[in-house]
This record gives structure tokens, sequence and C-alpha cells, in this order.
């Protein structure tokens, strides 16, 4: 059974997509080599991020970081799963600030480890991406989006394309100079040609979009 190794050699990928691609081989030029991630050598729990995902979603940073703080101090650890997260009862998670929807992804989440559905590290290294995607989006409050981030930035799997995500269509219709962002599924289609590199083209796209939208941005002129 093969094994997949945690991030990929990015001066490969950068040879790769700028041979197969003009278009986005000019841009590459332009930004320059994007370096690895360094979250690719970090210790990672798939369960433990699961859950500060759930806890963050639609909040900002701070407010988010305020409740997982609080939510660590109630069970005493700051591992976030089945067992830990037994210790304290869902009124205690809403005094937290937990919210109820997310109350109840944290109970789904939990419960589906205890089972064992929720893949560890050590048998994420011996799955296809697409199914950790199918093992990991049936939890409550975790979409695709959710786990192609874990794939792109924490696994380091080398050809995921967000093609839902908002940046990468954006930094796509930048470099195709087109008039509407790209479909979803006219984005997969597109991004055939920067297989099996398709994570460093997304990496990419989402510094060309910044890039555009900078370019954009008025100039205050004004002078004091």
């Amino acid at each position: 059974m093969p094994r997949h190794a945690r991030g990929f050699d990015v001066e490969a990928a950068y040879d790769h997509l700028s041979r197969r691609d003009r278009r986005l081989g000019a841009w590459m030029k332009r930004l320059g080599p994007l370096p690895a991630e360094p979250r690719w050598r970090k210790p990672f729990d798939p369960v433990d991020a699961l859950a500060r995902a759930i806890l963050f979603q639609q909040l900002s940073g701070k407010a988010a970081s305020t409740i997982v703080g609080r939510v660590e101090a109630a069970i005493g650890s700051s591992r976030l799963h089945h067992d830990t997260l037994g210790r304290i009862d869902d009124a205690a998670l809403r005094a937290c600030g937990v919210s109820g929807n997310k109350t109840l992804a944290l109970r789904d989440l939990a419960a589906r480890e205890s089972r064992g559905e929720i893949p560890d590290l050590r048998r994420m290294a011996t799955m296809h991406q697409d199914e950790i995607v199918a093992a990991l989006v049936p939890v409550r409050g975790i979409g695709r989006w959710t786990v192609e981030m874990m794939l792109m930035f924490r696994l380091g799997r080398p050809d995921v394309l967000p093609v839902d995500d908002l940046g990468v269509r954006k930094g796509a219709q930048r470099v195709d100079r087109l008039e509407a962002m790209p479909t979803p599924k006219e984005l997969a289609a597109r991004g055939e040609k920067w297989g099996p590199y398709r994570t460093y083209a997304s990496l990419y796209l989402w510094r060309i979009a910044d890039f555009a939208a900078e370019a954009k941005a008025p100039v205050n002129r004004s002078q004091d």
C-alpha cells in the first residue's frame, strides 16, 4: 500500500507548472517561487484540527481564539478529542461561547471519533485524498473546503484544487483574462493542465487574486 508523504518538492512543482502553462508561468515568474509550507513538518492531530476548524467558523480569529481558550480551560486540556470534550456537557460548552450548531458539530465529531470513523495521521498517510474527503465530510459542520485546506496546508498533498474557493477562481480569472470568474466545473477542467501539482498552482492563484485586488485599490494621493 503506497504511503503519501507530507509535503512535496516545490522546485519540481515550479518547473513543471512553468513549462505546462505559459500564462500561469508568466505570473509565477513575476511573483517568484513560493516556499514550502512550514506546517507540513509540524505535528498534526486531525481530530483536534477538525474541532478547531468547527470553532473558528464564521468568527474573527480573535473571537474564536478566546472561545477555544475557554473550552480548553473548561476541559482541562489543550487536546480537543472525544475523551476530553466528554468532560463537559452542552450547557458548559454554550457557556464558553460555543453556539448550538457548533456544539452539535463537536458532539458529532467526537461520536464519530469514538467509533473509529475519523482516520488518524498514520492511516491518512495510506489514503488517497478523495478517500480522506469522503471520510470527513459526513461530519456535521465539516465541508469539502475545510478538508481541502487540511489536505493542502497540513498534509501537504500536491494535487488539490479547491474549485469552490472564491480566491482560486478569481486568480484563474486574472490569469486567463476572463470577464467573469470560471465556474467550479470550468476551473476543474482548466486545472487538468496543472496536475500533478494543482496544490502549488492554487497557491499562486490565491497570490494572483490578492495582487489584482491590491492593484485595484485606490491610492490616497493627498499630502499633509
